[in-house]
């Protein structure tokens, strides 16, 4: 039997949509091989769980959630479920919402029933139950991080009321006085800073030679330290005690009296003779100024001189 093409196109046109049906179920987790047993369960709240969440028995995935709807006219709401395990369970098994993570969605966990009497078949409605430890984590997370942001809360509206009570009219005022003021000071450095470095350019060449100049003082120095150091310090330290030795040898002679120095400086009647020798001298000296022809005379005819007679008025 020859197979025409447009059975050929016909069954290809088929297979694709089959292919397509069955990777789209595949992708929602859905697996048409498997024949998946649906369940029930009613919450009042089912606190963040979506559809697609992961249905585990002890943390392993053994289904997904199809569907969440409304129940009744109440707001209960109604989420189906399907298992593709063969795993058994009890019919008072409780199907528990839980937080997969601190951060994470909500998954739905089947607690099965110990020693159960009748097991649950396709169809059946749970226990329903949301983890409480879920709730209580996160709170017990939470209350830290309210009462810190209690703290930075009070802390900032207190800083804000200072700020207030510090933004017044006045204080305003005086602000803006202070940046004009420290702009203007700005203002200022800014401009010396320009006549400084005007005059250094300008007296770049006088630094530069003052600065040769203290460099050469440094050489000199440095020679100088090294002379000092080279040179003969006990030599000249024995020197200068003998010369110091010397000195007062001959401070203690003039403090005996030995030689000229010595009596001239302790020997009182040196003293007296010089002073009487300066009292003579200078009343001859007051006596020639009273009586010049006493001591000079000039005689143009060749006559005899007078015998000396004492004036009255001559010094004794």
């Amino acid at each position: 039997m020859k197979i025409t093409k447009e059975v050929k196109a016909a069954l290809t046109i088929l297979s694709a949509i089959a292919l397509l049906i069955f990777g789209y179920n595949f992708l929602k987790g859905n697996n048409l091989l498997t024949q998946n047993k649906e369940f029930y369960a009613y919450y009042n709240n089912v606190d963040g769980l979506d559809k697609a969440s992961k249905v585990t028995i002890n943390g392993f995935q053994v289904g997904k959630v199809q569907d969440i709807g409304f129940a009744d006219e109440s707001g209960k709401l109604k989420v189906t479920f399907t298992i593709d395990s063969d795993f058994k369970f009890g019919t008072k098994s409780t199907a528990q919402i839980y937080s997969a993570s601190i951060i994470g969605g909500k998954n739905l966990a089947i607690i099965p029933e110990p020693n159960p009497t009748e097991l649950a078949e396709s169809g059946a409605t749970l226990v329903s139950e949301i983890d409480s430890g879920m709730i209580n984590e996160l709170t017990s997370k939470l209350d830290p991080i309210s009462s810190k942001l209690e703290l930075v809360l009070t802390k900032v509206d207190t800083t804000l009321t200072g700020i207030n009570r510090l933004l017044n009219k006045d204080n305003t005022a005086l602000i803006s006085q202070s940046l004009k003021d420290l702009s203007s000071t700005l203002q200022s450095f800014k401009s010396a800073t320009t006549r400084i470095d005007g005059m250094l350019a300008q007296n770049e060449s006088n630094l530069n030679t003052t600065l040769v100049n203290f460099k050469n003082a440094s050489a000199n120095m440095d020679q100088f330290s090294k002379d000092l150091a080279e040179a003969d310090i006990k030599e000249i330290s024995v020197r200068l005690n003998k010369v110091s030795a010397d000195v007062a040898d001959i401070t203690n002679k003039v403090n005996k009296g030995q030689g000229t120095a010595g009596k001239f400086i302790n020997d009182s009647s040196v003293y007296d003779n010089i002073d009487r020798a300066t009292k003579q001298l200078d009343k001859l000296l007051q006596d020639m100024k009273l009586n010049p022809k006493r001591y000079v005379h000039f005689s143009v005819f060749g006559k005899k001189n007078k015998a000396y007679e004492q004036p009255s008025d001559s010094l004794k």
